[in-house]
């Protein structure tokens, strides 16, 4: 279960019980802010892409949407989500539960500067309903982020 892979990671740095468990689904951006207490915008989004075959995610905050012409721009192709079936076997986490943290190797993750503005930010930890509390700095930090992007409008 690939909530039991991230609580692994995280019990490396001493911070696993950290991880917030619901009794509840946190599998949208919606249902994530009610079952923690933020607003949505704090929820960080963990989005699935292929890039010439290549899985990547891009972490974006609750409220940021995808802007087809900066992620164009970025990566010289059209945004192309994973699809459902093959985003669990591409990353090592379900849709709903996709995190930046414990994924398969060879994954590259990239961290949108619609985060920057939050203190904190609230992952999903690996399962459709949890979450984790971390500063921007300690998401950064255990995403081992390729770089931050600016590939998200409407959050400004």
């Amino acid at each position: 279960m690939s909530i039991e892979r991230v609580k692994s990671y995280f019990k490396q740095y001493g911070i696993e019980d950290r991880i917030l468990e619901f009794a509840v689904s946190s599998e949208t951006v919606e249902l994530a802010a009610l079952a923690v207490g933020c607003e949505p915008k704090q929820i960080t989004k963990t989005m699935s892409f292929l890039i010439d075959g290549r899985p990547i995610l891009v972490a974006t905050a609750g409220d940021a949407k995808i802007s087809n012409p900066k992620y164009k721009e970025k990566f010289h192709t059209k945004a192309k989500m994973i699809s459902f079936e093959q985003v669990e076997l591409l990353i090592g986490h379900d849709v709903g539960g996709v995190c930046p943290f414990a994924i398969n190797e060879g994954v590259d993750v990239y961290l949108d500067i619609s985060l920057k503005r939050f203190e904190t930010v609230f992952p999903a930890a690996g399962s459709g309903n949890s979450a984790i509390e971390l500063t921007v700095e300690e998401l950064e930090k255990h995403s081992h982020a390729k770089e931050w992007i600016d590939v998200c409008k409407d959050w400004e």
